[in-house]
């Protein structure tokens, strides 16, 4: 018997409908369950064929357990060891080099200094930074976020010099990205699953929460064709199994927003019945296929392009 587990938090919609979905097809030798972890043994953590990662972004703990997992042969979705990697700036700068718009964007080392750290540690860092380079690039209206992390948490607008420099100041230790804004005419999220399945769903972030899925986009063939490349190029070299990315159509441009959401809000009160039936149903399909593909012992993870690449001492595209 092949198991395929979901680790989750809070959830509930998604986990409970994907395990009845995937259990509902019955095929021979599958069966789907919440993860049960009642003790963690270093390299004895294979109990499960795939596991559906939804939860350790936030818990260092289960990100450990997953690695464990990993190189005992889980197919782990999304690969815990790319996913403890990786961050927003890293996938701007690889955006760039395959040819997929973005904004202009800079990093910034936080405004405090980390703990157990001085202006010692800081050598090789000229202060101030050069503060006329960096506006003139990016511009304003800005957004400044941090670079790793998601959920709307600590996204500032900024209009001007003055509230860049009242905002920064209220970032502490956070190492933050300063971001063109991009005043868009469509937007759009798109999920990807498994590098070859994408639903592009009209989305208005301007919107409240529960309502930011209910817009009037109406892309032509064309425009979804070229969004699908784009969504389709960014998981291929990222190499994640399940992800979102936000797509703000500018002079009829598709401008990657925000590409790393590799545990993507899949709740039924907020995305809506049609996408959450597809989400679920390409889920459960996707990890049926990838757990009779699992090969005991070996490792089962997903690799992107990056990675595979860079491995082999190949050029990036």
């Amino acid at each position: 018997m092949k198991k395929i587990g979901v680790l989750f938090g809070k959830e509930r919609t998604f986990p409970m409908a994907f395990i009845d979905r995937v259990n509902s097809k019955g095929v021979e030798g599958i069966i789907a369950e919440p993860v049960k972890i009642d003790k963690v043994v270093q390299g004895d953590a294979g109990e499960y064929a795939v596991i559906i990662d939804r939860i350790s972004q936030d818990v260092p703990f289960y990100r450990a357990f997953l690695k464990d997992a990993a190189i005992c042969g889980t197919a782990v979705i999304n690969n815990p060891f790319w996913w403890s990697a990786d961050e927003k700036f890293f996938n701007n700068c690889l955006a760039v080099k395959i040819g997929v718009p973005v904004p202009k964007t800079v990093i910034l080392p936080s405004r405090d200094l980390p703990d157990d750290t001085t202006e010692q540690s800081f050598s090789n860092l000229s202060y101030p930074l050069d503060w006329d380079s960096i506006f003139n690039y990016v511009g304003f209206p800005a957004y400044m976020k941090p670079f790793a992390g998601g959920g709307w948490k600590n996204v500032y607008k900024l209009n001007n010099l003055e509230d860049f420099f009242q905002k920064h100041s209220e970032t502490g230790q956070l190492v933050m990205l300063l971001q063109e804004e991009i005043e868009f005419t469509e937007y759009y999220r798109c999920y990807c699953i498994g590098g070859k399945h994408v639903r592009i769903m009209p989305y208005e972030p301007r919107n409240p929460h529960h309502l930011r899925y209910v817009s009037d986009f109406k892309p032509t063939p064309e425009k979804l064709k070229e969004m699908e490349e784009i969504v389709l190029r960014i998981n291929k070299y990222l190499g994640y199994d399940f992800n979102t990315v936000e797509l703000a159509l500018r002079d009829g441009v598709p401008y990657a927003i925000d590409f790393c959401n590799p545990a993507p809000d899949a709740d039924r009160n907020s995305v809506g019945e049609e996408n959450f039936n597809w989400v679920v149903e390409t889920a459960a399909n996707y990890a049926i296929e990838r757990a009779l593909a699992n090969k005991p012992g070996q490792d089962n993870l997903t690799w992107g392009e990056y990675i595979k690449r860079s491995a082999n001492g190949q050029i990036l595209i």
